[in-house]
């Protein structure tokens, strides 16, 4: 859907203009009220678009859009944006080198997070056999005196 702004008023009439979507706008064509980009790609951020369509192309994602249920047209442009991001910043890898970089943090936290607990276990176990070697009386013997 276009989006409509009112710029003023001339002789009692309303001067009504549509403001084209990113899209639109980068293909220099007219937005139309049934422009399956609009809700998505918001004049004010026309990188999101620029990118997108330089990665998987305006028909492309034009189709990929309306082929998704309606209720998650947004998540899915949301999606491209993040992909089409981290592709031209990696080629080669694109959103996989961040997800295999990810993947390997998550390894690493989880290591550590291993070792702490093994360590927190140790000082506990230390603590109770403290504990229990103070509470143990040794026996003295009574013929000492």
């Amino acid at each position: 859907m276009g989006r409509k702004h009112f710029h003023g008023q001339v002789v009692g009439t309303t001067l009504n203009t549509i403001t084209p979507c990113a899209a639109c706008k980068l293909l220099r064509r007219r937005c139309a009220e049934e422009c399956p980009f609009s809700p998505y790609f918001s004049p004010h951020e026309p990188h999101k678009f620029a990118a997108v369509h330089k990665v998987f192309g305006a028909s492309n994602v034009s189709k990929l859009l309306l082929e998704v249920p309606e209720g998650q047209r947004a998540d899915a442009a949301n999606s491209m944006v993040y992909e089409a991001n981290l592709r031209l910043r990696d080629p080669v890898y694109g959103c996989m080198g961040a997800i295999s970089t990810l993947q390997q943090e998550v390894q690493s936290l989880q290591a550590e997070l291993h070792a702490i607990r093994a360590e927190i276990l140790k000082y506990k176990y230390r603590e109770a056999a403290s504990f229990i070697s103070s509470q143990v009386s040794i026996p003295t013997n009574a013929n000492s005196q």
